[in-house]
């Protein structure tokens, strides 16, 4: 349902939302390179350095020739930097679209998490998916506020748990 929108940008007052792109690649493997030490092993730069700047690039190819849209680039209006990103996922099924989004810590509590959600939030609905969920870990709080800030609540439900946390799924329901 979103294949019409795949190429658009959303616009917010500070911020678009674009299609990846291979020269992101950089930001993104920065974005590796800062996540907490909470965040399970998979999700961090490896012993060896991977994912590569390299690796992260060619996934981003791959990515650019499917039809999900998957993740948005969001880049600052004012100075066109990348800062990170946010989109949706979904489920093996493709049944369930999640909310994710991650930024450089240097622009973390600015509201742009929040401003960028709201942006895909919108465009979601517009192509059909007006219910959306994100999983987030239980220690992140910033997160969990923005996640709250968007309408998202806790459904109860355990995505995952390990020695890195509780993975906890939230929920946002239909507005109209």
């Amino acid at each position: 349902m979103l294949e019409e929108s795949r190429a658009a940008t959303l616009t917010t007052e500070r911020l678009y939302l674009r299609p990846q792109q291979v020269q992101d690649a950089d930001v993104f493997r920065r974005l590796w390179t800062e996540r907490d030490e909470r965040v399970p092993p998979h999700r961090r730069l490896d012993a060896a350095g991977h994912p590569t700047l390299a690796e992260i690039a060619d996934d981003i190819r791959q990515k650019s020739a499917r039809a999900q849209p998957g993740l948005l680039t969001v880049v600052l209006r004012e100075s066109d930097a990348v800062i990170g990103y946010c989109g949706l996922v979904f489920d093996d099924d493709g049944e369930r679209p999640e909310l994710a989004f991650e930024l450089l810590s240097a622009v973390h509590n600015r509201g742009y998490a929040t401003e960028a959600g709201r942006a895909v939030i919108e465009w979601a609905r517009r192509a059909g998916f007006p219910r959306l969920w994100a999983s987030v870990w239980d220690w992140n709080q910033a997160s969990r506020r923005a996640l709250e800030k968007l309408g998202f609540v806790d459904t109860g439900t355990v995505v995952k748990e390990s020695a890195y946390g509780r993975s906890l799924l939230t929920v946002r329901e239909p507005t109209d």
